[in-house]
């Protein structure tokens, strides 16, 4: 039977391997296609005659002497501006993750450590929050905005993203809160600390790696976000994911289209290096959070 089993084992880390390899190349597979073609020209990328135009540039070279050119990016950050999406993107994303986890971290803390039946009413009422459409949540907003005459413009995302975001923050921390033991609260106010002490300079350092991973998922609820930013900013304060959507629609000129091709790539790669960067505190805040799930 041992026998049998040894013969299985190998057999099941072949049938993995290409599994996950197969998993691979589907996923990469979309973006290392749009990143090869934001450096042709439209005649090349969207080829109806044949594809492999795509793979030699036969119009890239015919109308630009080379294999490669950077057209489609020269036009989305310099000729449409898509530096100033970029822009806005990164203010956007700075000031929703940082106050999402300010409230986060201090609501979750509070709750993990109430002792009232209070707090578990008061999760179970973010996490229904939580669970509406983003479109419903904004469609509150806009009274407001427009008879106070905000509308259009970052904080009015900020807001709105804040308070989407803020239930599902509130309710990562807290799991990670649970995991840590009382009694290091306890030995800090013991030793002098207060509450808020105990908690800055004992607790916060220990889950370190939650936090990471709350504003992570934070970041990409922010950076990713179409709804919001397109339904609350006006055109000059747009975020990318709108301003791509706005090359998209705009195909009436030749090689326009092509602006939207590079902005994907420019918008796609942070979020690689990102997650490259943090990957390890991304597993151990993970894992970390599952243990009490």
């Amino acid at each position: 039977m041992a026998s049998a089993a040894n013969r299985r084992a190998p057999a099941l880390v072949v049938l993995s391997t290409v599994l996950v390899l197969l998993w691979l190349v589907i996923a990469a597979f979309p973006f290392l296609w749009t990143l090869w073609g934001s450096f042709k020209v439209q005649g090349d990328f969207f080829s109806r005659a044949d594809w492999m135009n795509a793979i030699w540039g036969t119009h890239t070279i015919a109308q630009t002497g080379n294999a490669f050119t950077a057209q489609g990016y020269y036009g989305a950050w310099v000729q449409e501006g898509f530096w100033r999406a970029a822009l806005n993107t990164g203010i956007v994303v700075f000031f929703t993750v940082i106050i999402s986890l300010t409230f986060g971290t201090l609501g979750g803390y509070a709750l993990a450590r109430s002792g009232y039946r209070y707090a578990f009413w008061l999760l179970m009422l973010a996490l229904v929050f939580r669970a509406m459409p983003h479109i419903t949540l904004v469609s509150g907003y806009l009274m407001p905005f427009f008879q106070w005459n905000l509308w259009g413009h970052l904080p009015t995302a900020i807001i709105v993203l804040v308070a989407i975001n803020q239930p599902f923050t509130l309710w990562m921390l807290h799991s990670f809160f649970l995991n840590i033991p009382k009694d290091l609260d306890e030995s800090a106010m013991v030793d002098g600390c207060t509450r808020f002490q105990s908690f800055w300079h004992v607790i916060v350092p220990v889950m370190w790696p939650g936090v990471i991973t709350t504003g992570l998922f934070s970041f990409l609820l922010a950076y990713n976000d179409f709804a919001v930013t397109a339904m609350l900013l006006s055109r000059e304060n747009q975020t990318m994911v709108p301003q791509i959507a706005s090359f998209l629609g705009s195909t009436y000129e030749e090689g326009n289209v092509m602006f939207a091709v590079a902005a994907v790539v420019s918008a796609t790669a942070p979020l690689f290096v990102l997650i490259l960067f943090f990957q390890r505190q991304i597993v151990s805040g993970l894992t970390a959070g599952a243990v009490k799930g």
